[in-house]
């Protein structure tokens, strides 16, 4: 069961996604989040969709992989759909003791569920195309001009470093 989660696994290819440099795919992963939080629509999010597919395309991964790294966290979707779908206030649809169903709390828990499963796709695609060191030193060089105020910046991107590269292991001894 565990064998199936894919979370900080690097699959080596020779795409363009592969090559890409790593400090421009963490910032394409920040700009492609800062456009999924503000989509608020079925365009905007339709954008948001075919912009990861045809990155999913370029870097040859596959779909399987991407829902196949969603298994993790299922519970906290589903968790999140419920509260959305039974505790946002609108037109009642349904009722049954104290919970309700609205229109808005179905929008509501269509759009988070999306946003959720989309945000863990393209962060893993990341992950899946960019080796652990490679995203380290982009994250370093990234961070490089916050050392002036003495930030750690090399410590920070260590420990993301021993974070990714542990995570196999952890799945594996845990399995």
């Amino acid at each position: 069961m565990l064998k199936d989660i894919t979370l900080g696994q690097y699959f080596p290819g020779n795409t363009l996604a592969h090559r890409l440099d790593p400090r421009t795919k963490i910032l394409l992963v920040v700009l492609y989040i800062v456009a999924l939080f503000n989509a608020d629509s079925a365009l905007s999010y339709g954008v948001v969709i075919v912009t990861l597919a045809a990155c999913v395309a370029v870097s040859k991964v596959g779909l399987r992989a991407l829902f196949r790294g969603l298994k993790p966290v299922v519970i906290i979707i589903a968790f999140t759909a419920v509260l959305n779908l039974f505790y946002t206030p609108g037109n009642e649809l349904a009722r049954w003791w104290i919970f309700r169903i609205t229109d808005a709390g179905i929008a509501s828990a269509v759009r988070m569920v999306l946003r959720i499963m989309l945000l863990i796709m393209g962060t893993f695609l990341m992950t899946y195309t960019t080796s652990p060191i490679s995203l380290t030193d982009g994250l370093e060089r990234l961070l490089g001009p916050l050392k002036r105020l003495r930030v750690p910046v090399h410590e920070l991107s260590m420990m993301m470093s021993i974070a990714l590269r542990f995570i196999p292991t952890l799945i594996e001894e845990t399995d």
